[in-house]
């Protein structure tokens, strides 16, 4: 991504911030999907899922593609790296190991959260 275009860290931590946009990503972990197929276990309207995905896209999180008659799309890996840096300046954090952050994600979204 050009330095012009690059997400501000405001873009990149608002983008972390929301449940549905934390879950969205940690299922394109596995692989690409059709926007169809990543708002099918929301309880939400696909216009609401497309308004996350714009987000996703301007954090940098994923791309999306039209493949036929159906848009795509794929998680970007190298999108934590600007959050990773800036963390590691306060020299409390360790670097962020993205295998270890998709674990955590993937336990995190998949433990029910007390009503």
């Amino acid at each position: 991504m050009p330095a012009a275009t690059a997400p501000t860290l405001d873009t990149v931590f608002a983008a972390l911030a929301d449940p549905t946009r934390r879950a969205i990503l940690s299922m394109l972990l596995e692989d690409d999907m059709a926007v169809t197929d990543v708002a099918e276990p929301f309880e939400m309207s696909l216009a609401a899922i497309s308004k996350h995905l714009v987000i996703l896209t301007r954090a940098g999180f994923i791309s999306q593609e039209k493949r036929g008659r159906v848009k795509w799309c794929k998680l970007e890996p190298d999108a934590l790296r600007a959050a990773s840096v800036w963390m590691q300046g306060f020299g409390q954090f360790e670097a962020v190991n993205l295998d270890a952050f998709e674990r955590f994600l993937a336990v995190e979204l998949d433990t029910p959260k007390p009503e």
